[in-house]
């Protein structure tokens, strides 16, 4: 075991491993930062912590069962010559679920509503938002851990790569979470780029790939013009 942190493949594979997991988590990130922001202040952080805390449980479970993880993405059964493995079933559950949910937030947000707010802070419970944030939790895991598995044949690296990545995650998380909250049309962006997320994992469960290259670059290129926007606007005002 040793010797495996002896060689220098091993740093660059932790290096990329870290960085991919980081990327890949901005989703996540920024599904928990929307769901948070709808319960007082007081809970926000403490949901926060629970939900990548949930998320590094779920992604080192995963990682310790890779031989069962092996048996996911063999097909169960065929409807219409298309063999459907029990990751196209995770991944089109989640996305079902993330379009639904998002497209829920873009209509509460957009409701020409005065008490709109005030009323979906009180529905909203810590149970009820940690309960959400389990179940996408459990998608972007499979998608992050499928992922590493494919760059590294070192359980070890992984495990230490996801645990970096969520480290980083848990000190923006509060950063973002402020930013999402006080600047409404980032919000909307952050609510679009998921309603693509959500497509996208649709999409995929039926085996259709979409390099998600293409999905974070359109996402840092808009989030780069609404920066530009929001400068002009302050420049105004």
């Amino acid at each position: 075991m040793f010797e495996i942190w002896m060689q220098p493949e091993t740093w660059l594979s932790l290096l990329m491993l870290s960085v991919m997991e980081i990327v890949l988590g901005i989703d996540n990130v920024i599904f928990i930062s929307i769901v948070v922001n709808r319960l007082p202040k007081n809970q926000q952080g403490k949901a926060r912590n629970i939900g990548l805390g949930l998320a590094l449980v779920f992604r080192l479970a995963l990682l310790s069962m890779l031989s069962y993880l092996v048996h996911l993405t063999q097909p169960w059964f065929t409807v219409m010559n298309h063999g459907v493995t029990g990751r196209d079933i995770v991944l089109l559950g989640g996305g079902l679920f993330l379009m639904a949910k998002t497209t829920r937030e873009i209509h509460e947000n957009v409701a020409d509503d005065a008490h709109g707010d005030k009323q979906v802070k009180e529905r909203s419970t810590l149970a009820g938002v940690i309960a959400q944030v389990v179940v996408l939790d459990i998608v972007f895991s499979f998608d992050s851990v499928l992922t590493a598995i494919g760059l590294s044949n070192h359980v070890a690296v992984m495990m230490i790569a996801v645990i970096i990545s969520l480290v980083v995650m848990l000190a923006f998380s509060g950063y973002i979470s402020d930013f999402i909250d006080r600047n409404p049309t980032m919000k909307m962006l952050a609510l679009s780029f998921l309603m693509l997320i959500g497509f996208l994992l649709v999409a995929e469960s039926f085996h259709v790939e979409v390099p998600k290259g293409y999905i974070y670059f359109a996402m840092a290129f808009s989030f780069g013009v609404e920066l530009l926007n929001m400068q002009v606007r302050k420049q105004k005002s």
